[in-house]
């Protein structure tokens, strides 16, 4: 792997990212959008594969040698070993429930891990054409309107927050007990790894996960998060959020904005 230019490899990455939107989109505004269950029966379309092929076919060449943790590759049983190493968690179409009910909420994730901590990641959002990016250190940054530009999460204010909540996972007991901890001032529902760049540019303070996820949900948005300043940690004070897990399961988890 070339680490001379983080930046580079960065701007290569949101460009596969951007490839695979392409791909994505034309099943998105079909009319014949056919779906397939998985071994864990949650759905997957035939644009979650066509994406995943062209990510891993780019990132193979541009990082020879570095393992990539795809979704649908390791459903698939082609699981490498990434005890000890750096490697590449892979969402092709992050939110493929809202994908299939025409909610253009799903986006494209691509994460770098290293020592078990996501120090780049991008995470596009084809429908809408918002592009997130970060890397750790050196800075977070959305692309929108053709522009680029820096983004920060902000400090939290205890006196009154924000919360981004999923459209899935955005209820339940154990949710409403974490919440009574806080006086709550808005709600925000969202989709995929938006809720991760909400709190990221500063427009939601935390989004608290309670419910399953797996790495590669979760790593690009968590670098962006990082990037921007904020920090992913498990429920409630738990330690940082770590990647190479066994099955690559994640815990209940909480994302915040500035804390210190």
């Amino acid at each position: 792997m070339n680490k001379s230019a983080p930046a580079e490899l960065l701007d290569r990455i949101c460009m596969i990212a951007r490839e695979a939107g392409e791909v994505i989109m034309p099943y998105f505004e079909s009319d014949d959008l056919i779906t397939h269950r998985k071994s864990d029966r949650s759905q997957v379309t035939a644009a979650d594969r066509a994406a995943e092929t062209l990510i891993i076919g780019a990132l193979s060449k541009l990082t020879p040698g570095t393992p990539i943790v795809a979704e649908e590759a390791v459903e698939a049983g082609h699981v490498p070993d990434v005890a000890g190493k750096s490697f590449w968690l892979v969402d092709p179409l992050d939110g493929t429930k809202e994908f299939i009910q025409r909610i253009p909420e799903f986006t494209v994730n691509i994460a770098l891990v290293e020592n078990g901590q996501p120090v780049l990641g991008v995470v596009y959002a084809p429908a809408s054409d918002l592009l997130y990016g970060g890397m750790v250190p050196g800075g977070a940054f959305v692309e929108e309107h053709g522009e680029r530009r820096a983004i920060s999460a902000r400090r939290v204010d205890p006196d009154g927050i924000t919360v981004a909540l999923s459209r899935t996972y955005g209820s339940g007991v154990e949710l409403d007990r974490f919440l009574q901890h806080y006086r709550v001032t808005k709600q925000v529902l969202a989709g995929s790894s938006i809720k991760f760049c909400l709190v990221a540019r500063g427009e939601a303070d935390v989004y608290p996960r309670y419910g399953g996820s797996m790495e590669w949900d979760t790593a690009a948005g968590h670098a962006v998060v990082s990037a921007a300043g904020g920090s992913v940690r498990e429920i409630e004070d738990g330690p940082p959020l770590v990647y190479g897990k066994p099955g690559f399961r994640n815990p209940n988890f909480i994302v915040w904005g500035r804390t210190d």
